[in-house]
């Protein structure tokens, strides 16, 4: 089988599918209409995040047998036209469960406990006791939406903070010994913390929105390590402004690249966001470890010799 590998990955890959029979091409630069013109020559394609594998993309590719993303997240790929042409897609999320993880946990740690603020007025001379008064995790209840390896990964470790874990997901009957599965309507009634950890559909789009922020109970903190067009940016600003969200913790942002290289929009919110002492912004790195970079690479290896050996 010929694989067109389309973003840089961990050498592993490439190592490993040539002992087992595979031919590999790379191409980190061509444009969308140029691989298009040349992709019917190949059996499958691995792929990150550089371009949109969208229907014409894919039925250009007359011999493409799968799909490979070295992630989690299938929203660059048409996949129902994929699964129209019979086209096997193949992600990695059990390779980044745990970065993201322990990412969602020391976002809280730091923002609840102000140690970046604090940190950085004794570094320059200013010494506050009372003002950065911390508030614990032990005793809170979250509140995670979406329970895949990302929400398993991050109920297992708050569970050990001694937090009340709950989650909602449109599949039932997973509960497990870190967390209870509760309608939508029981999490907003009961958490202080509140963490997504699904895919980006159209029913996730903006899920967190106006009406879901004034439906919560109680004034919480806000955890986003999904995707960023899952909150509609305006009303989560008006949240923090008005103090309902307590805090927020945002690896991802609704002004992102669709390849989540930079930022493509400036506006006011955004410079709330990134100026906002309520607010911790780090560029879409929770699954971005040295370690998950490896362990995505072997999860596509596996998954590819056991479909296509």
């Amino acid at each position: 089988m010929k694989i067109l590998l389309l973003d840089k990955n961990h050498p592993l890959i490439t190592e490993q599918l040539l002992t087992k029979g595979f031919v590999l091409e790379e191409d980190f630069t061509s444009s969308y209409d140029e691989i298009c013109h040349r992709i019917e020559s190949y059996d499958g394609i691995i792929i990150r995040s550089r371009i949109p594998l969208d229907r014409n993309f894919l039925e250009k590719g007359k011999n493409l047998k799968f799909i490979a993303r070295v992630g989690a997240g299938m929203e660059n790929i048409d996949v129902a036209a994929a699964q129209q042409l019979g086209i096997q897609l193949i992600n990695s999320p059990e390779g980044n469960r745990d970065s993201v993880a322990e990412h969602v946990v020391g976002m809280l740690l730091i923002l609840m406990n102000r140690l970046f603020i604090a940190s950085q007025e004794v570094k320059n001379g200013i010494w506050k006791r009372e003002e950065n008064r911390g508030d614990e995790l032990l005793g809170k209840t979250v509140g995670l939406i979406g329970y895949g390896n990302m929400g398993k990964a991050t109920a297992k470790r708050l569970s050990g903070f001694g937090c009340k874990v709950v989650f909602h997901d449109i599949l039932p009957g997973l509960s497990d010994e870190f967390a209870t599965q509760v309608t939508l309507e029981e999490l907003k009634n009961t958490a202080d913390i509140v963490s997504l950890h699904i895919p980006l559909t159209t029913e996730t789009h903006y899920l967190i929105d106006e009406k879901f922020i004034s439906e919560m109970k109680n004034d919480f903190y806000f955890i986003n390590t999904a995707r960023g067009k899952n909150v509609e940016t305006r009303f989560l600003v008006e949240g923090l402004r008005s103090g309902k969200i307590k805090g927020a913790c945002l690896d991802v942002l609704e002004y992102e690249k669709s390849s989540f290289e930079h930022l493509e929009a400036e506006n006011d919110d955004l410079k709330f966001l990134l100026e906002s002492e309520k607010t911790i912004v780090t560029p879409h790195i929770a699954g971005w470890t040295h370690q998950s970079k490896e362990k995505l690479a072997q999860v596509i290896v596996d998954k590819i010799v056991a479909s296509f050996c």
